[in-house]
């Protein structure tokens, strides 16, 4: 991975449970910093940005950092007050069918819960509460799904993850409830699953692992439209002929520089060498998901390939 560093530095809801329907419960009532709200479908809002030279961040579970939880409303919320960005969030199920946001099988590394994340009741997971990545205590309770979904509205756009508990067919009930088919990204991870949700959710784009241009043809012929596919293209080496082919066929690239220890923002808070997710996005990269969204994207907007306030639905407030 060193190396390979070293070397691209020269490239150029029906759900159960009681909810909080207010998203001014959680204090998020303020509309200062950044918002994400396309006038129209999100093909054409990422063609705009791509057409101005800039790519978008997403956030891994939402961005977190030290007393921010992953998973969390209050979390995105503190994020896309500083930089415009999409959240990755991860919807699993509580015992008796509510949805939540949460990323593990278990509850005992996010929260003070523990056991299985589909062995409490909603109203016993919301009494917990939230830890960030060092395993401290926050202020914060788990998020229910719909109450996210809510206030993402107007803020941001939503790329949903489905745990093993979770159905696809509740999540899809929410999003319609909300009418918010038009502001969320749905993660498959087989060419099978992304052909159920395009056919549960007609409007909505797919994040589909795409390694090969066989692949697209195999996801276009299942019956996805290339212009509702995001292609993931992996955490490794970027690969910009795929990058190219993708987008050729008018679909999005996302590239991952996410992954722990190993990964790509790993070397790249280790290297000092910041530069390195503008040059992603120079390879032709649309979106860099990322556990570091706030020096990703002050990297981008040093190159000037990050979101500029009054373009493709993209606002910025200030209280001053």
């Amino acid at each position: 991975m060193d190396r390979w560093l070293i070397a691209v530095s020269f490239c150029a809801l029906a759900a159960c449970g009681d909810s909080v329907t207010n998203t001014d419960s959680y204090g998020l009532s303020s509309s200062d910093g950044w918002s994400i709200a396309p006038d129209g479908d999100l093909n054409s809002f990422f063609e705009c940005l791509e057409g101005n030279g800039a790519a978008l961040i997403s956030a891994h579970r939402g961005g977190p950092y030290p007393g921010y939880p992953e998973n969390a409303v209050e979390t995105m919320a503190a994020l896309i007050a500083d930089i415009p960005a999409i959240m990755e969030i991860d919807v699993a199920t509580s015992a008796d069918g509510a949805l939540y946001l949460h990323h593990d099988d278990t509850l005992e590394r996010t929260t003070t819960g523990a056991g299985p994340a589909d062995a409490l009741s909603w109203a016993e997971i919301s009494r917990l509460t939230l830890e960030d990545n060092d395993g401290r205590k926050t202020a914060f309770a788990p998020t229910y799904f719909a109450d996210a979904l809510r206030w993402a509205e107007d803020r941001t756009i939503l790329q949903i993850d489905f745990k093993k508990t979770t159905r696809y067919e509740d999540v899809i009930a929410e999003i319609k409830n909300q009418d918010a088919e038009d502001r969320v990204i749905l993660i498959a991870y087989s060419m099978a699953s992304a052909a159920k949700l395009h056919k549960l959710l007609p409007r909505a784009m797919i994040s589909l692992s795409l390694d090969t241009q066989s692949e697209l043809n195999r996801a276009v012929a299942a019956g996805i439209p290339d212009d509702h596919l995001i292609g993931f293209t992996g955490t490794e080496d970027p690969r910009p002929r795929l990058f190219s082919i993708l987008n050729g066929r008018d679909v999005e690239v996302i590239f991952g520089t996410l992954g722990g220890r190993d990964s790509i923002d790993e070397d790249i808070a280790r290297s000092g060498y910041e530069a390195l997710y503008a040059d992603i996005a120079s390879q032709g990269a649309d979106i860099i998901a990322t556990d570091r969204p706030r020096e990703a994207y002050a990297a981008l907007k040093a190159a000037g390939r990050a979101p500029e306030a009054g373009e493709c639905g993209i606002t910025q407030e200030s209280s001053s």
